[in-house]
């Protein structure tokens, strides 16, 4: 830059503190135009189950990136498995992802567990104190029951770490293994009413909230 090789909107600058947008503004290089910046755009979809996460798939299965329409590439923040449904966020902003996928902002994600046999009430107590896993402690920050069977129960859980199959492999420690999991919230974004395989836009409000989420500190769990 300081030998003037780099112009914005047609003025040499020399200056390194000079800032520039590529989304609007035509920046050169030696005459050459760099390539406009793609817009960002932040989707948040409901990912219906035998969809897998990913843009392409190997095996030829329906992978998520089907369902949203638009000229951008986006990508799944995170995974959800194939037999797995519910709210997932797709962007093509590589640091937002990555800082809500990092463990120190601890974002947490909510769901919605279909579980083998009957818990009670008495039996939280148990769930809310964690288990240790095969790659270490896992702790739920929430764990609500929301009704039971007896043959299968109906529970809602919060975990902030986003380890892989978190949720199925802390249901099987606990001795209830999954029958069925919805993701229905990840930070301040909530599913809502939002069918399988339709998606939405996510408001300004929403996207602040998200990007205030990555801000601050992992949150306290319950005690």
């Amino acid at each position: 830059m300081l030998e003037g090789r780099v112009a914005v909107n047609g003025v040499v600058t020399r200056e390194l503190a000079t800032l520039a947008d590529p989304s609007r503004d035509v920046i050169t290089v030696d005459g050459r135009v760099l390539p406009a910046a793609e817009p960002k755009r932040y989707v948040l979809l409901h990912k219906p189950r035998g969809y897998v996460t990913t843009r392409h798939d190997p095996a030829g299965r329906p992978v998520v990136t089907e369902l949203v329409s638009g000229p951008e590439r986006l990508y799944p923040v995170g995974r959800l498995d194939a037999d797995v449904e519910g709210l997932l966020l797709l962007t093509n902003d590589g640091p937002l992802t990555h800082r809500l996928l990092h463990p120190r902002y601890g974002v947490p994600r909510r769901y919605e567990a279909e579980v083998e046999g009957r818990v009670a009430v008495p039996d939280l107590a148990r769930w809310r104190r964690g288990a240790v896993l095969d790659d270490g402690p896992a702790r739920p920050m929430t764990v609500e029951l929301l009704r039971s069977g007896p043959t299968a129960s109906h529970l809602e859980l919060t975990f902030a770490e986003g380890r892989k199959h978190e949720v199925k492999r802390y249901c099987d420690a606990m001795g209830h293994p999954v029958i069925r999991l919805k993701r229905i919230g990840f930070g301040p974004l909530e599913l809502a009413t939002l069918s399988p395989g339709r998606w939405r836009e996510l408001s300004r409000a929403e996207l602040s909230a998200l990007r205030a989420a990555t801000a601050a500190s992992a949150p306290r769990r319950d005690r």
